[in-house]
């Protein structure tokens, strides 16, 4: 119940109750002024719902292919840890340990980069991730020195390679998002409509019984304004605001490796 009243908080807030308002006084004094009009109702399909749930699926797509990326750099990642256990005929040596360390640290780097806009701060939390590619990469040039083949060496450089370019699609998808103009043809429509229909539900008001009558100008508020609600909640996969959001846990991820590590 408690996390049922948290996704309802996420998609109806003040905005909803705004714009409902709004719809309502507009519906009330086109019924006092006898200001009415049978405006079609398709026009809300094509005009509004149609962009909206595009945009909300585009937005759904980005983050399933966000999650791909991630699990992608997890899992390269932990491909790069167990070979610097594993490889190495010489187990006298704290490169498992460092690998870790680093991973956790290019973790903490990356939520932290995707948690800000492109500023100062973002170019500087890049700057970081990059220098711990760098760190790792030359990590696994030390692998050399504990009897590990050249070729296989390769191969953990490539892994290396693949988290970077999985990084970067994630960086991609922050930065390039739902068309700017789509979103905010979307939202002028979304928080006008509701109220430039108010001669439509002062037409339709006689159809309903005295207490019912602003029932149309309210729904009509709360299922748009609640759409894009959604919609904003899902535009940016990494700001752990909605509840579909990605979570980057550092901890989890270096924790898994500490409990295989133990158990070796």
């Amino acid at each position: 119940m408690k996390r049922l009243l948290k996704s309802f908080s996420l998609i109806i807030n003040y905005k909803t109750f705004v714009i409902t308002a709004l719809a309502v006084l507009s519906t009330y004094i086109c019924s006092h002024l006898e200001l009415t009009a049978k405006f079609p109702d398709m026009l809300v399909g094509v005009a509004i719902v149609f962009p909206v749930v595009f945009s909300i699926g585009s937005a759904y797509t980005r983050r399933e292919t966000a999650l791909q990326r991630y699990a992608d750099f997890k899992g390269h990642a932990i491909a790069v840890y167990y070979a610097m256990r594993d490889w190495p005929s010489d187990k006298t040596h704290d490169l498992p340990a460092r690998t870790a360390e680093l991973m956790r640290e290019m973790l903490v780097a990356m939520k932290d980069i995707f948690k800000t806009h492109r500023s100062p701060q973002w170019v500087e939390n890049e700057r970081i991730m990059f220098e711990r590619f760098s760190r790792l990469s030359r990590l696994t040039m030390e692998l050399r020195q504990h009897g590990v083949q050249s070729g296989e060496i390769s191969r953990v450089s490539q892994y290396v390679s693949k988290m970077i370019i999985a990084f970067d699609n994630m960086k991609i998808i922050h930065h390039y998002r739902t068309p700017i103009t789509l979103r905010a043809y979307s939202k002028v429509f979304i928080y006008i409509f509701p109220i430039l229909y108010g001669p439509y539900f002062a037409s339709t008001a006689h159809e309903y019984a005295t207490a019912l009558e602003y029932v149309m100008p309210v729904l009509y508020s709360f299922i748009l304004v609640s759409l894009d609600n959604i919609q904003d909640h899902l535009e940016n996969p990494f700001d752990e605001v909605g509840e579909d959001d990605i979570v980057i846990d550092a901890d989890e991820a270096v924790a898994l490796l500490a409990h295989e590590n133990g158990k070796k």
